[in-house]
């Protein structure tokens, strides 16, 4: 299809939709097919088909993970469908890109519950009627053994030592597992099953992208667009958001903790965070961007706005109010907030009326760990009734009403029973 060939509405519809898509990717491969493929989604009115391949490994979404959630949310905004790819046969494998080593195989258990929680925090982002749901055991499972061999026939192990990963790997010894290998082939092999338009992807994942094109184009197949997207740095402003790294905002956090996190976001990443992983819209960032240039915003509200709004996305506006609220009496008060939640504490955890000081942290679920617990003791974030407590070894004894605080943004008032 020609660009003549549309009428003025349509041209200004392709611009429309283009300018939207655009928006915070690293890469369009080939951006060319990409447009004739919009060109001609808008001139019969039929949507493009737009994937995005999943693999349940973790069940707990972070902030860093909705970047690419996003932009799938755009696309199905723009009226495009979504095919969201569950994969629970590539999931027993596990997506071996950035690894070291061969990962642990996941059960079919350990998938299939993993998918359930994904589900339910990826419609949080997405419109769950406007999305289809696909798991690729549905075409991966019946494949023989002279399917898969045929299929594995279609790529040398040159073009597989490409990847930066497996390269690594192979040249310093490490071990690489055949099964591996298949794991690009198989993600691919959805594209072909599916016949996807679009694939979605961060940018450690276009070799993976890009086998579905080969793979199409081997099977006689019209070849995907492959769309890529950064990788968005976590509160430490260097390395990827990851919940290993502690660097992560989770979007089932609770809302003072989502508020918090989001105001400690480095001023310099500011707005890519609004840019990658918030609903604003492309008019609202430009004023913003505009605004901390020129001076007439604040970066400090811009990032109460940031939080505001990451909370509101998430949780609801009543809840990202309540945590403004919060934060602004906690932390640019400096008082104790006035909801502070009650915990119950049984008698019979105390010793004589004390009870150790880690233990209580553990107990009240304030930290998750003895080693947690004993860590922030050490470095000053425990506080009874604001005195700071020092001492990892140390008992307290408590009464009613007493208020725990851990960091910045934990408080429990303690109810004896």
């Amino acid at each position: 299809m020609k660009w003549e060939e549309l009428s003025a509405s349509q041209r200004e519809e392709v611009e429309r939709q283009l300018s939207i898509i655009r928006r915070g990717v690293v890469e369009i491969v080939p951006e060319e097919e990409l447009v004739q493929k919009l060109m001609k989604s808008v001139a019969t009115g039929k949507p493009m088909k737009v994937k995005l391949g999943l693999d349940p490994s973790a069940p707990d979404i972070h902030v860093g993970h909705t970047v690419v959630l996003h932009k799938l949310r755009q696309f199905q905004e723009l009226g495009h469908q979504i095919q969201l790819i569950i994969g629970d046969f590539t999931g027993r494998i596990g997506d071996p890109t950035g690894k070291s080593e061969t990962r642990k195989q996941l059960t079919e258990e350990d998938v299939m519950r993993n998918a359930e929680t994904y589900k339910k925090q990826i419609y949080k982002i997405l419109d769950s009627e406007k999305t289809q749901v696909f798991y690729n055991s549905k075409w991966l499972s019946p494949l023989t053994f002279a399917d898969v061999v045929g299929l594995s026939a279609k790529v040398t192990v040159a073009r597989m030592l490409e990847r930066d990963d497996f390269t690594k790997r192979y040249t310093t010894g490490q071990p690489i597992s055949i099964h591996e290998f298949f794991y690009p082939l198989m993600q691919g092999y959805d594209s072909v099953a599916l016949e996807s338009d679009v694939e979605l992807g961060g940018t450690d994942q276009k070799f993976n992208l890009l086998m579905g094109r080969t793979l199409q184009k081997e099977y006689g197949k019209t070849t995907q667009a492959a769309i890529t997207l950064p990788l968005l740095e976590g509160l430490d402003g260097v390395n990827k958001m990851s919940k290993s790294l502690g660097n992560y905002i989770g979007i089932d956090e609770q809302p003072n903790e989502i508020y918090g996190k989001a105001m400690s976001v480095p001023d310099e990443l500011m707005l890519k965070y609004y840019e990658l992983a918030t609903d604003i819209t492309n008019e609202d960032l430009t004023a913003l961007k505009d605004g901390l240039t020129d001076g007439t915003v604040h970066p400090r509200d811009a990032k109460m706005k940031l939080a505001h709004t990451l909370v509101r996305m998430y949780q609801g506006i009543e809840e990202a109010d309540s945590a403004e609220t919060h934060f602004k009496t906690v932390f640019q008060q400096r008082s104790l907030p006035q909801d502070i939640e009650e915990a119950v504490l049984p008698a019979s955890e105390l010793d004589n009326g004390t009870i150790k000081l880690i233990k209580l942290l553990v107990t009240l679920g304030l930290q998750s760990s003895n080693a947690e617990a004993k860590r922030s003791i050490q470095q000053g974030a425990v506080k009874i009734n604001e005195v700071k407590q020092e001492d990892p070894n140390g008992e307290v004894a408590l009464q009613d009403g007493d208020v725990i605080q851990v960091g910045k943004r934990k408080f429990a008032r303690i109810k004896l029973t």
